[in-house]
């Protein structure tokens, strides 16, 4: 399959807004044996991609970073010792390139792309065959670009030590794309879900989604209480945590004694000091830090979509094309969306 010699892909020439976004030519490089060129068709956004831009991420990524790190796309081009892909065939890659399974570690975490490694958000791209996963056929390339990151992260909390199970209850908070996917995760594995936002629009599609509960923080700001009553006291069986210190303390009194609560963002701001330790303690809780997940799991993951096809539908708020990239960043900041917010690469 054929591929122009050179193509367009965005970076930061230096770090603090993603109106730095520049759009350059750059030449189209050719797969090394065991690599595959992929032509990416789509790309979505994460919470981390406005974190980095604006230089507010734990790491400091260095001026000339392309960014993003959830893609789609087509194999153009197949390194000579690669068996495993074939020309056309649709693929996602993994965040961590070389997260294959088991545990990360710090050598995996520097392959973290459009981060700690070069991202997607360009129209050709070289991956280690080793870092792909097949698409589910019925996805699209939009929305098979939601899965490596958010429906990842969303499987690895509800699939760790203490995996979700039928009739288990779980806690979302927010509609972004991770806590929509644990919604529809948990639901198809015949959990009970119980969502939070600020927006009763939102919640509305958190119910529509199967959510059989549904917590206007706004209105209830004391929602941990009520996500009690919900549960006759008991409490819920996971978490996803989102929000960081600022609904840390709520999230812990919220989950049940020996429950599992899932740290995932850091979204929500700091409302003052809280015995985090004493109460861990107190109530057995497992705290639990997600860092996206393996190839594995991934390949896991599209197993369950694959069988559960409605449940487990991306939910994307809405696609950008290629050339409105901040945009696309301007609309994630905005946090009006639900689910996911995708720029579409490629315009066949």
């Amino acid at each position: 399959m054929s591929h122009p010699p050179t193509a367009r892909e965005y970076s930061f020439p230096k770090i603090g807004s993603y109106n730095h976004l520049t759009l350059q030519e750059k030449k189209v490089e050719q797969p090394r044996a065991n690599e595959v060129l992929v032509k990416v068709h789509a790309v979505s956004l994460q919470f981390r991609d406005l974190a980095i831009a604006k230089g507010v991420y734990p790491i400091a990524p260095a001026g000339g970073l392309v960014p993003c790190s959830d893609m789609a796309g087509e194999v153009i081009v197949v390194g000579e010792d690669v068996k495993d892909w074939k020309t056309g065939d649709r693929v996602c890659a993994n965040f961590s390139s070389d997260h294959i399974h088991g545990d990360t570690d710090p050598e995996i975490i520097k392959t973290s792309m459009g981060g700690q490694s070069p991202g997607v958000l360009t129209e050709y791209r070289t991956f280690p065959a080793h870092s792909l996963v097949s698409i589910p056929e019925h996805l699209s390339y939009e929305e098979a670009s939601t899965l490596p990151c958010a429906a990842l992260t969303a499987y690895a909390a509800l699939n760790g030590p203490v995996a979700v199970k039928a009739g288990d209850t779980v806690l979302v908070l927010g509609t972004g794309g991770v806590s929509i996917f644990a919604l529809q995760l948990a639901i198809a594995a015949g959990a009970t879900v119980i969502a939070t936002s600020s927006s009763d629009e939102k919640l509305k599609i958190a119910s529509k989604l199967g959510a059989k509960h549904v917590v206007n923080y706004k209105i209830t700001p004391d929602w941990d209480e009520e996500v009690l009553k919900l549960t006759n006291g008991r409490g819920v069986d996971h978490v996803i945590e989102v929000g960081g210190q600022g609904t840390l303390p709520k999230s812990m009194n919220a989950v049940r004694v020996a429950g599992s609560v899932h740290i995932i963002g850091h979204v929500a701001q700091n409302d003052g000091v809280h015995d985090i330790i004493g109460r861990s303690i107190g109530k057995v809780i497992t705290l639990r830090g997600i860092y996206i997940g393996s190839v594995a799991q991934f390949k896991a993951m599209n197993r369950l979509i694959v069988a559960n096809p409605e449940k487990t539908k991306p939910v994307i708020d809405k696609v950008f094309p290629f050339e409105e990239a901040s945009a696309a960043y301007a609309h994630l900041e905005s946090q009006a969306h639900v689910g996911k917010v995708v720029i579409k690469v490629s315009k066949d």
